[in-house]
């Protein structure tokens, strides 16, 4: 398992040139992100990003439970290797549904959060099952904000809607047909270009109420109280 990781980060990082080559050539995701999903919360000196191996995170401190391209620190995220009240803005974008006990990492993204600062968290609902290095659950916006403690929501919705919903697992159900890595390859490849212009759809879909009947994944803001002046 942890050589199908390495290969993820890879392939989303690694400048050999079969790689890039890769990346040039992938179709699309079948999703598309919600607009509306607020991006402009601060930065500060210290900022945190759980589980960005192979990413670029800029102005973070890259955590990730194992080394990897991109990985600054590599420890488990239910057990943070920093101080208390450090981070001033904390992400962690789909990584609760990989860890054993997402309680405990939400109370250490409590615990380094500064007093004001802000907890950015993206789960799954809807999704195709993605072992990197296991997949344990799926969650809803009433079961995050059930986990947010102290944390006091700021704004809640969803980043992904329907449609990427049903093209994921249409292309999924697709690729349980084929036995073969290479073939599989070239239905995700020939299926993700031809469902690229239907994903446009969740920009409507997003805006009505019904959306997180079968939205994909959803977000949370979260705001660490300032402490009360003596």
């Amino acid at each position: 398992m942890q050589g199908k990781v390495q290969e993820l980060y890879n392939q989303r990082a690694s400048q050999e040139w079969r790689y890039r080559l890769w990346r040039l050539i992938q179709p699309p995701q079948p999703f598309f992100a919600n607009p509306r999903e607020p991006r402009d919360f601060p930065l500060g000196r210290w900022n945190l990003y759980i589980g960005g191996a192979g990413c670029r995170t800029d102005g973070y401190v890259n955590l990730d439970l194992s080394p990897g391209p991109g990985v600054t620190v590599a420890a488990n995220a239910e057990h943070l290797p920093f101080r208390p009240d450090l981070f001033a803005r904390v992400e962690c974008d789909a990584v609760l549904e990989h860890v054993c006990w997402p309680d405990l990492v939400m109370r250490e993204i409590e615990r380094v959060l500064a007093p004001g600062g802000y907890a950015h968290i993206v789960t799954p609902f809807c999704h195709p099952f993605h072992a990197y290095p296991a997949d344990y659950r799926r969650f809803t916006l009433d079961g995050l904000k059930l986990m947010a403690g102290r944390l006091e929501v700021v704004d809640e919705g969803w980043r992904t809607g329907p449609t990427a919903t049903i093209l994921l697992f249409l292309i999924e159900y697709f690729k349980l047909w084929f036995p073969w890595r290479l073939w599989r390859a070239g239905v995700h490849f020939l299926l993700g270009w031809l469902f690229a212009p239907v994903r446009y759809l969740d920009l409507f879909l997003m805006r009505t109420p019904r959306a997180g009947q079968i939205g994909n994944t959803c977000y949370l803001w979260l705001r660490k109280p300032e402490r009360p002046r003596v």
